[in-house]
């Protein structure tokens, strides 16, 4: 039986390899390679790794696994325009700001800034097409903007 660290690096290699659309797939491809698991059990992996799905201009959703840092994990188009492509608008009220985005763009786009880890979010709720974006008490709307850029650059002409 193979250990988790394998098969959560095999499903990396399977998300980077193909457009994997359900959990279905991924299961037959992973028991393709020796890995014999539950759904239960992938479920957990996919949260674990930020597995987000994403939509395709071809295969309606797919798996990516947002900002990941490694080079052999991308998403279709480059990172920064697939999801600044997905943005719609910035409203605020106090510490909070509702960012709106297409339709399936928004789990992946708060996964990326809750993954930057910027000290001016405390974190985000993602819809389908709405992210809530909590913002640190004693910064500025200005603040969250270049935080927003600084994860995301090709924000900067949309904001």
């Amino acid at each position: 039986m193979k250990n988790r660290v394998q098969r959560q690096l095999e499903i990396r290699r399977i998300i980077a390899k193909g457009n994997v659309r359900s959990q279905e797939e991924m299961l037959a491809a992973l028991k393709k390679r020796g890995f014999d698991l539950t759904q239960a059990t992938l479920s957990r992996d996919l949260k674990f790794l930020q597995v987000a799905k994403v939509p395709h201009p071809v295969n309606g959703y797919v798996y990516l696994i947002p900002n990941d840092g490694q080079d052999d994990v991308r998403p279709i188009r480059s990172k920064d325009n697939f999801l600044a492509d997905g943005f719609q608008g910035l409203n605020f009220s106090g510490n909070l700001a509702v960012m709106k985005t297409l339709p399936g763009y928004a789990s992946t786009i708060a996964a990326v800034i809750d993954s930057a880890r910027q000290w001016e979010i405390l974190g985000t709720i993602a819809g389908d097409d709405t992210v809530l974006i909590i913002r640190r008490e004693g910064t500025t709307s200005n603040d969250l903007m270049n935080a927003l850029i600084s994860i995301i650059p090709k924000l900067k002409n949309k904001l």
